[in-house]
């Protein structure tokens, strides 16, 4: 069995504006991901939509900032608008916010069961560097810590490598 590519869609990443909640709120609940809509409005927080061409939202990401870091807290995409590049330009975004204020550190958790967002991360230049046993529930599973690092001074990534024994 071979996967069939998916093109390409066409996306503009931007902030959240008070008319993405109920879309952002159906993505969430389609995706089995609990968001607090108190979380939308957190000083902290930095959230961005992924729209296509005709303004539908997509997709998006929360994130918190905090103490010169970000966390990605939830990259969530539509069913049906996966593998079709709109995680990794709402990834992008974050990583462009990150490059700007010149944020040395990106940390995030993932199911250890999401290959897809897995080999996103890796392929941004993210590596696993611990596990939280049973993090997750419904059903219950083990979390990947996953970190990239920027260079403050460049802006590239630095290069790291997976904890062979805890990507198992």
């Amino acid at each position: 069995m071979h996967s069939m590519l998916l093109p390409r869609l066409e996306v503009c990443v931007s902030s959240l504006t008070l008319d993405d909640h109920p879309a952002v709120l159906e993505i969430a609940r389609g995706a089995e991901v609990t968001l607090d809509p108190g979380s939308l409005s957190a000083p902290h927080a930095l959230i961005w939509v992924a729209r296509s061409t005709d303004e539908a939202v997509l997709g998006f990401l929360l994130a918190w900032e905090l103490a010169g870091e970000l966390e990605v807290v939830d990259l969530v995409t539509r069913a049906s608008a996966r593998r079709r590049g709109v995680a990794r330009a709402l990834l992008g975004a974050l990583l462009g916010r990150a490059r700007a204020r010149r944020t040395p550190l990106i940390a995030l958790e993932v199911r250890r069961s999401n290959h897809p967002a897995i080999g996103l991360y890796r392929s941004s230049g993210f590596c696993v560097i611990g596990v939280r046993r049973d993090y997750y529930s419904a059903p219950r599973e083990d979390a990947l810590l996953m970190q990239l690092h920027l260079d403050p001074d460049t802006g590239e990534v630095r290069a790291c490598e997976d904890e062979p024994e805890l990507d198992r």
